[in-house]
Parts: structure tokens; C-alpha cells; sequence
């Protein structure tokens, strides 16, 4: 990995980001029929490529090494899908009002360990800043990155922002961003339309309930 690309010298907005967007890698995640989008080691890869975490190269490094290694990149996706649960529950614990599970505190931490080691200061022409160790792998780049992404908002003024969609069954996360804190959809062009499309009918067959 590059000391010259570090994701988490990002801006702090993209940065807590990226952690809501890992665990909306599901899709309705509150129903009873989880859609899992993380199907293989390569979506992964793809969704920390979109993320603007990997560089291309980096990507393309990591599909590489993963085919010669399957057995390898497998339990590497299992632990990351362990890890994006875990996020998810704790924010759920955040937006819901209550402590969240210590199990799943454990795991963060234990994942926030590993990112630490990972790190190191280093100077720049404009100063010092974080860099990831030259010999760490772009797994350990993505997967860290994700964990920092989580302490960040964890730790941010934009912890009591996180909400969850307002669709019961859709579980997606966000930051609500809006002057008066009113937003209740991950995305208006989806659950929003869909719950507008509802409230629709509902007005439409209401004067035929009354006849």
C-alpha cells in the first residue's frame, strides 16, 4: 500500500460515512429476508473500490491475491460481514436510545486494535499526517478504514444525526443532515416515494370504505 493514498485523510464528512454505508451493504435489513449484497470476497472489494477507499490499483491488487488464496479471502469476508453487524447493532443501540451490547463493543475494539497497529505518523510537505505502514495489505487498509470511519462518528457531533430509516423493513443508516433534522428516509427516491405511494392509496380507498 502506498504511504502517498490514505482514505482516512479524507475530509471527516466522507470519512463518517463510509461506516453507515458498510453496513447498508444489506438490503432490508430489518425484515425477516435480509438481502445480502456482500455475496462474495470480490463484492467487498467492489463496494470499498465505489467507497473511494481502495484506489483501483489497489482493488485490482487485492482480486489478485484473493484468487490465489480463496480459502484465505473467505474467512476474510466472514470476518468482515461479523464486523459490519456489530457496527450495525451498536448504531441501532444509538439511534433506538439504549446501551448497546457489550459483545458487540468487543469486537469493535478488538478491530480497532488491529486498525491502530496498522498506522503511523509521518511528515509531509504540508505537515504531518496519518499514513497506513507501507507493508499493510489493502484488506487491512479497507477493513481499518471502516473501523476508524465508526469511532469517528462514534465520537463526532453528528451522533445524535444517525437515524434509521423510517421504513420498517429497510434498516438502512444515515446521517441527517437537514436544517431541522427532519429527514426519515435513507433515500426519497426509494423508501420515501414507496411510503408516499401508500399513503396514496390509502386516500383513494378510503371514500370506497365509506359507501
Amino acid at each position: 500500500m502506498s504511504d502517498h493514498h490514505d482514505p482516512t485523510n479524507r475530509p471527516a464528512s466522507i470519512q463518517r460515512q463510509w461506516c453507515l454505508d458498510f453496513t447498508n451493504t444489506v438490503g432490508s435489513h430489518t425484515s425477516g429476508n435480509p438481502v445480502e449484497h456482500l455475496t462474495s470476497f470480490d463484492a467487498l472489494i467492489d463496494w470499498g473500490a465505489r467507497a473511494s477507499i481502495l484506489t483501483p490499483t489497489d482493488a485490482d491488487r487485492l482480486r489478485e491475491e484473493s484468487a490465489r488464496h480463496p480459502a484465505r479471502a473467505a474467512a476474510a469476508l466472514r470476518e468482515a460481514i461479523a464486523l459490519r453487524e456489530a457496527i450495525y447493532r451498536v448504531f441501532l443501540a444509538v439511534t433506538d436510545g439504549y446501551a448497546p451490547n457489550p459483545d458487540d463493543l468487543d469486537v469493535l475494539n478488538a478491530a480497532l486494535a488491529e486498525a491502530q497497529t496498522g498506522r503511523r505518523i509521518v511528515y509531509q510537505s504540508r505537515g504531518f499526517a496519518w499514513a497506513w505502514r507501507p507493508e499493510a495489505d489493502s484488506y487491512e487498509v479497507l477493513i481499518g478504514s471502516v473501523v476508524l470511519s465508526t469511532v469517528e462518528l462514534l465520537n463526532s457531533d453528528q451522533l445524535d444525526r444517525v437515524k434509521r430509516c423510517a421504513n420498517d423493513t429497510c434498516g438502512w443508516l444515515f446521517i441527517d443532515t437537514s436544517r431541522n433534522s427532519s429527514r426519515r428516509w435513507c433515500d426519497m427516491s426509494d423508501c420515501g416515494n414507496r411510503a408516499k405511494a401508500r399513503r396514496y392509496y390509502r386516500r383513494s380507498r378510503a371514500p370506497e370504505a365509506d359507501q
